[in-house]
């Protein structure tokens, strides 16, 4: 299979695009920048020059292909208070895409996020479609789960769509996410903190499961399946913090939530919610298997301590 790929050189992306090559799929990697696209080259993939915002470059990337694996996302805007206009270079993206796919049968499945979808309680495959789940959310994330939504009703235009949630931590050596500035913060107050009783649980699993879910569900998935990239269903916070606290040789401390903003900066909102999700159905549809090791265990294995990342601020 002829595979377009956007976001193809990033964490995910640099993940999913050597997966789908040694399954013998062929890859056509968009790429904004040089670096990108030597990145791409060295791994074995075809290069389309463009950015999110060319829609012409998604066309011909789309209409070129086989199907279509959508992982770019303006994550730099998002996180530097722009989260709208994120979103809405993402809708632009996904719609014409689904366009150029409509009628073809072809799949077409894009990344889309579990944190925050279902708080309080395990979210299966089955949450978080209904209006209830839009009003949760602000504007801007309102815009990035009404494109999932519509990635899911393409199916009824002949396109084999569907969307990936992929947990709030995709681990592995190389990660700079929420984990590394979670270290980044450790570092920088002497103390590896969590909120409150730090009971509030996160999803994770390692980013070559995920790329291996990715593939699999662009190989079988039916129209209009909802997947979960989760090994790890419900890791508390606080556990997460011991760790960074006895790697780093630090005191580990409970915030008041009242003071999380000002320790944890723009991190406090994620960090604060209980947002545990199982892949059950996910497993039974497609046999898909985490192989790699849980996130405790890859932050005992080192490597997140042997990098710097810049606190968040």
């Amino acid at each position: 299979m002829r595979v377009f790929v956007t976001g193809a050189s990033g964490w995910i992306g640099s993940a999913v695009v050597p997966e789908l090559l040694s399954a013998g799929h062929e890859v056509i990697g968009l790429a904004r920048s040089e670096a990108s696209a030597d990145a791409l080259t060295d791994a074995g993939a075809e290069v389309l020059r463009g950015t999110l915002d060319d829609l012409d470059a998604l066309r011909d990337g789309a209409d070129a292909s086989d199907g279509v694996i959508h992982l770019a996302f303006k994550h730099d805007i998002a996180f530097s208070g722009d989260f709208q206009s994120a979103a809405d270079s993402d809708r632009r993206a996904v719609e014409t895409i689904g366009e150029t796919l409509a009628g073809s049968g072809r799949p077409f499945v894009i990344a889309s996020g579990l944190l925050g979808l279902a708080p309080g309680h395990v979210a299966s495959e089955q949450d978080g479609h209904g209006p209830a789940t839009m009003a949760a959310f602000g504007d801007g994330p309102q815009t990035r789960w009404a494109t999932a939504e519509l990635v899911l009703s393409l199916g009824s235009r002949e396109v084999r769509s569907s969307i990936v949630r992929l947990a709030p931590t995709n681990h592995g050596d190389g990660d700079n996410g929420f984990v590394a500035m979670l270290i980044a913060i450790a570092r920088e107050k002497g103390v590896s903190g969590y909120i409150g009783d730090g009971a509030n649980r996160w999803t994770a699993v390692h980013r070559l499961d995920s790329a291996h879910l990715f593939r699999l569900a662009l190989e079988h998935a039916p129209a209009g399946s909802t997947l979960h990239a989760v090994a790890d269903e419900g890791i508390p916070i606080r556990g997460i913090a011991e760790v960074i606290g006895r790697q780093l040789s630090i005191p580990v401390v409970s915030i008041a939530p009242e003071d999380a903003g000002g320790h944890f900066a723009w991190m406090a909102g994620f960090l604060a919610v209980d947002s545990p999700a199982s892949s059950a159905v996910t497993r039974e549809l497609l046999g898909w298997q985490p192989t790699q090791p849980g996130l405790i265990a890859d932050l005992e294995e080192g490597h997140y301590f042997q990098q710097e990342h810049p606190a968040a601020a």
